[in-house]
């Protein structure tokens, strides 16, 4: 018998194959041994997802910066994490356009209705995934100054954050399901809550990796959180300024009613 990833040549009692290391697959695929597959990839207990998951939390410049050094098996790679996180926000995005006729967008109390709101939602919720990267290469240019002793590059900043967000986004997936199952029309009010969390384990993420004590820490946490909030409203204000020269959506949306 051959390998199906890389056509070596393998033994009836080899369960994987020595060359690339793929597991070698008898059964046919069905509904049982395709949720084995996919428990045993990110549930079992030696497996990558769970442990780091766990320890993005108790000690994730371990976790990142081990991948940056080199240990590529022992945690899952940024974009397989990122895979996961996008597909779960994908997912509360399903569930929010469920929903969307009891959620409040209104969440600046402007007294604008949820109508005259709706392309901006929908807006948001189709490319929800394209903003959500976007994101990364903006807090690693505001996170330049926060590395300087460990000279991470760009490239090595992205994977910081890619693990960063793609956390933030999947320890914040179940409070959110929650929410939106039971009292949706509560979710807009838990809109800020989150984005602080994700401020605060971004500060937290960038003193564990970033070497910094002191004065030195805060002093360049806080230019990070300047220089990231203004990249983030630019973006969010450029996105209602798209909708409006393209006729999708009416100024008049944002101004206060009375």
């Amino acid at each position: 018998m051959e390998c199906k990833n890389c056509n070596h040549t393998l033994r009836t009692d080899y369960s994987f194959c020595p060359d690339c290391g793929a597991k070698v697959i008898r059964n046919r695929l069905n509904v049982k041994n395709l949720w084995f597959d996919i428990t045993e990839r990110y549930f079992n207990v030696d497996n990558t997802f769970l442990r780091t998951f766990i320890h993005l939390f108790t000690k994730p410049e371990v976790v990142i910066g081990g991948y940056i050094q080199g240990i590529r098996k022992k945690y899952l790679n940024p974009i397989s994490y990122m895979g996961i996180a996008i597909t779960l926000s994908g997912f509360l995005v399903f569930l929010m356009k469920r929903k969307s006729d009891q959620l409040d967008f209104d969440v600046f109390g402007t007294g604008a209705s949820s109508p005259d709101l709706q392309p901006l939602f929908d807006f948001t919720t189709d490319y929800q995934a394209i903003l959500f990267v976007l994101y990364i290469p903006m807090m690693a240019s505001s996170a330049w100054l926060a590395y300087e002793q460990i000279k991470y590059n760009f490239t090595e900043r992205l994977t910081v954050f890619i693990y960063t967000l793609a956390q933030w986004s999947i320890g914040t997936f179940i409070p959110s399901i929650l929410i939106l199952s039971f009292i949706p029309e509560y979710y807009g009010l838990i809109v800020f809550p989150m984005m602080g969390l994700m401020y605060l384990y971004t500060g937290y993420i960038i003193k564990r990796t970033g070497k910094l004590k002191g004065l030195d820490l805060i002093a360049k946490i806080l230019v990070f959180y300047i220089l990231f909030t203004i990249q983030y409203f630019a973006l969010s204000a450029l996105i209602p300024v798209i909708l409006i020269l393209t006729g999708t959506m009416d100024f008049n949306a944002f101004i206060p009613k009375k």
